[in-house]
């Protein structure tokens, strides 16, 4: 507190303390030894040292320090964090940095056909599947595999199962008892729940990453499930088997998550049940894509799935309640922890729910020692007990920035408020004290004054009572608003470093987006609860918390919607540089460690935050490229084809952009998920011009993604069959202000230094009613005395065609329709003399290619031959005389 003198007569004056306004200084001791812990698990990850060594270092520190505690207190706490730093290192070194798994089913996930008896581990999600099917997914443990020569192996192994069912030979009938089932999916025979033994038909396949630098770690993320193949079956080909395997205790959790989904879809309708699952109960079954991405682009996603909010939210709602009731303090904090541990109990959503519900009842735990205050060093002690429990969350973008959004709300939002708005409203006490007001420093005092003049002034209209009440509910309307912008700003800078690095993505419109829906989510959330409890009462009871609920989900939509469609909302960035990082870093630090200090310092802070959070939003772009030479990479998109040329003056060109095979869709979008992480990745904000070669999906399914997220300069495009997909991709081209240019056979022109001739096709090739392989425009570009001939799925005729009127060469080949037999004829490998050769294909994919005859014709020609299935992404450089190829060193 500060000392003021106070001006009283001579004889009476004397020192008052203005409460409250001074800043303390906090000790966060669990905050560093959190810190000091994180940072030996990086290092054990990255500097490996045999066990012994950290324990006999560890040992040494905590003697040192234990003797050196009250001789030398700030060496002994330097050691004490070293201790902590020791203990981390040989935390991840003792418990092994990778995720154990049981690969054992590996062997059998060849495609061979198989018959599997196992139990689910998982309960059954369904949901509409490709091909007007109906899909229901679910995780299997394996007991044991018999092949089709009748071996039978026990192996015990984790298998995520879709199994299919056509639309229409569903049975009509009506929901199942847990509701499980959106209304436009048909209804399977049985929903598999856990526990449950069943024997099924299928072929399996290991999961694969697509190796591009950047890309998503799918493997990873199946393995941290336990799942380490995947399978699909019919149906009629699944049989249910007696009798009951697994824990005992699951059951309850997973039928208790099951019954309320349930009755979440039996008071509300399916739009408004899909939201309400997700917000308020973790289940994201039933939510589409496209909803995802709207909440991504106006930064709310966070209220679209179960986060750290909701169990504050519920948290608060729980201790305000039990203390309305009287109840005393510690009896209050028991029954609201309890109460937030069975939330966690009952979702699905895992560690980020429990995270927060650990958060939480460290915090509450804190109150009842009065350091309710010390919410830095509660983090740290929440921090510290999860990763002395499970070091590998350390690495998770979940982990990170769930401790990031409390740390910039403790570290930064609370202290400044604490100078700024709280002052204020504490000059809102006490109104009708004339004492009061010389407890607190003059500006406020004059707040205080100015504030009973309005009031005065209005009472002339509407009496005393309704003027202080009614000024008063005014000043603390503002001074709350000022606190919410003030920390959702601050929130959405301090968290721009991490939505750069893993999303990819700056949320312009998050501060105005969470200023709504913040508010909505904390109306929703109480009043669903409140219609569930009654819904199991009476549905009477429900209705009136049934329509707020309702009410705020629609106004929470309204605003996503509104507010992400918005232009500016879809701004995606590209990797940020390490230089970058670690200024966004720095600044980041620096305002936590000033916003407890002089005001123009933890002004300073602010600023530099914001400054940081531009950049990473509006970046110089210096895309990772070698000058002075022809690049072509083949991008690793499975079966389909993608391919990124950088010019020698830096100019970029992506010719297809991938996509599923066939109309039926893709859980993936080839676009957003594998072909714009790499181009990110490679420091690429914005692409010169795109080309689309034909109409085939395995081609053109990514390709309004990549417009969106690239804003190409132009859409280079040859023939155009009727085709909706095409139409698509050419009119979302057309409404971003992409500018469409066909090109046609003989057109040549220079491109950033190198030469563009079209070959194929001419201008009177007859199109078909829908887009054909033949299609296809054909690309040669040249640089200097090397070129790449690109010629997305042409076949036989159309390279005999161009054969006979170009003669092409060409030292690189991007093979014609992935290898397949009726391309790459012997007319054009005798033409072309390729020295390298790039195929796209999809591993063990089901239309064996590239087939033996394309692969030896190549071989006899000399050529070698790289292979996306086999080497993950391929770039070829070509400088003129000669090509190197590179392969990404990627697992």
């Amino acid at each position: 507190m500060t000392a003021v003198t106070v001006p009283f007569p001579p004889a009476t004056q004397t020192k008052v303390f203005y409460p409250g306004f001074r800043l303390r200084t906090v000790r966060q001791p669990m905050f560093w030894a959190a810190i000091a812990h994180a940072g030996g698990i990086w290092a054990g990850v990255h500097l490996w040292r045999p066990p012994l060594w950290w324990a006999v270092a560890g040992f040494a520190f905590l003697t040192a320090a234990a003797y050196l505690a009250h001789r030398r207190a700030w060496l002994g706490s330097t050691l004490a964090l070293s201790a902590f730093f020791i203990l981390g290192a040989l935390n991840i070194q003792g418990r092994d940095s990778s995720i154990h798994l049981d690969s054992s089913i590996e062997p059998y996930a060849g495609g061979q056909p198989l018959a599997i008896t196992g139990y689910v581990t998982r309960d059954g999600r369904v949901q509409p599947g490709g091909f007007g099917e109906t899909r229901q997914t679910l995780e299997v443990e394996t007991e044991s595999v018999t092949t089709a020569d009748g071996q039978i192996a026990p192996v015990h192994s984790g298998v995520q199962l879709s199994i299919y069912t056509p639309r229409q030979n569903s049975p009509e009938a009506n929901l199942p008892a847990d509701g499980a089932q959106p209304d436009n999916a048909s209804v399977f025979p049985h929903v598999f729940h856990y526990g449950e033994r069943i024997r099924f038909a299928t072929k399996l396949k290991s999961p694969r990453n697509f190796r591009n630098p950047g890309a998503f770690d799918y493997r990873g993320y199946l393995a941290g499930r336990g799942i380490a193949a995947l399978g699909s079956t019919r149906v009629e080909d699944v049989e249910l088997l007696p009798g009951f395997t697994g824990s005992r205790f699951e059951p309850w959790r997973s039928g208790m998550h099951r019954v309320v989904v349930a009755k979440v879809h039996e008071i509300w309708p399916p739009r408004e049940a899909a939201l309400i699952d997700a917000m308020v109960i973790g289940e994201e079954a039933f939510i589409d894509r496209d909803t995802r991405v709207d909440f991504q682009r106006s930064g709310t996603y966070h209220v679209l799935v179960v986060s750290g909010m909701n169990v504050s939210i519920l948290a608060f709602i729980m201790f305000w309640t039990l203390r309305r009731l009287r109840l005393s303090e510690i009896a209050a904090t028991l029954l609201t922890i309890s109460s937030c541990v069975g939330y966690a109990f009952i979702t699905e959503v895992g560690a980020p729910v429990w995270r927060a519900t650990l958060m939480c009842a460290v915090y509450l735990g804190t109150r009842l020692l009065y350091r309710d205050r010390a919410m830095v060093n509660a983090l740290g002690a929440a921090a510290l007990g999860l990763l002395l429990f499970d070091p590998r969350q350390l690495f998770t973008a979940s982990f990170q920035m769930t401790f990031l959004c409390v740390l910039i709300v403790s570290a930064i939002g609370i202290p400044i408020l604490e100078r700024t708005s709280q002052p204020y409203k504490q000059a809102l006490a006490n109104w009708d004290s004339p004492d009061y007001a010389v407890r607190v420093p003059p500006p406020v005092a004059q707040f205080r004054l100015d504030l009973q003049m309005i009031a005065a002034r209005i009472a002339l209209f509407i009496g005393k009572n309704w003027a202080r009440r009614l000024v008063r509910l005014l000043a603390r309307s503002c001074l709350t608003t000022w606190e919410l912008v003030f920390v959702s700003a601050v929130m959405q800078m301090g968290l721009a470093l991490p939505m750069a690095y893993y999303f990819h993505r700056a949320t312009t419109i998050g501060l105005p987006a969470n200023l709504v829906v913040v508010p909505l989510v904390q109306l929703l959330m109480p009043s669903a609860l409140a219609a569930l409890s009654l819904g199991c009462i009476s549905p009477w009871l429900a209705r009136i918390p049934a329509f707020l609920t309702t009410m705020a989900v629609e106004a929470i939509t309204g605003t996503v919607r509104g507010l992400g469609a918005a232009k500016l909302a879809d701004l995606r960035v590209p990797m940020p540089s390490t230089l970058m990082i670690l200024l966004a870093a720095a600044a980041l630090a620096f305002t936590m460690w000033t916003a407890r200090r002089h005001s123009v310092l933890a002004f300073s802070g602010v600023a530099g935050i914001f400054i940081a959070s531009l950049f990473l939003a509006f970046p110089f772009s210096h895309p990772s490229a070698h000058r002075g030479v022809l690049e072509v990479t083949s991008i690793d998109v499975g079966e389909g084809d993608s391919e990124l040329l950088v010019t020698p003056a830096g100019r970029t060109l992506l010719v297809d952009a991938g996509g599923p095979i066939g109309p039926g869709g893709s859980q993936l979008d080839f676009g957003e998920d594998v072909v714009s992480p790499y181009l990110w990745t490679r420091g690429i904000s914005r692409l010169d011009a795109v080309a689309i070669t034909h109409g085939h999906s395995d081609h053109i399914g990514g390709m309004i993604a990549v417009l969106k997220n690239f804003k190409p300069k132009e859409l280079w495009i040859g023939l155009l069959p009727p085709s909706q997909a095409l139409e698509n991709v050419v009119s979302t081209a057309q409404k971003l202000g992409v500018k469409v240019v066909r090109h046609w056979e003989n057109d040549k022109f220079n491109f950033g230094g190198s030469t563009v001739t079209v070959l194929f096709p001419p201008r009177d090739w007859p199109t078909g009613l829908k887009p054909q392989n033949n299609d296809s425009i054909v690309l040669q570009v040249t640089y200097g005395d090397s070129s790449v001939l690109l010629e997305g799925d042409a076949e036989r005729q159309v390279e005999r065609r161009i054969v006979a009127l170009h003669h092409p060469r060409a030292e690189l080949l991007k093979v014609g329709h992935h290898g397949s037999a009726n391309a790459t004829t012997p007319e054009l490998v005798g033409s072309a003399e390729p020295q390298f050769a790039a195929i796209s294909v999809g591993l063990h994919n089901t239309f064996g290619l590239p087939r033996m005859e394309t692969l030896t014709r190549l071989a006899e020609a000399g050529t070698r031959v790289y292979r996306t299935d086999l080497h993950g992404a391929v770039t070829f450089y070509l400088d003129g005389h000669t090509v190197t190829p590179s392969v990404a060193a990627l697992q």
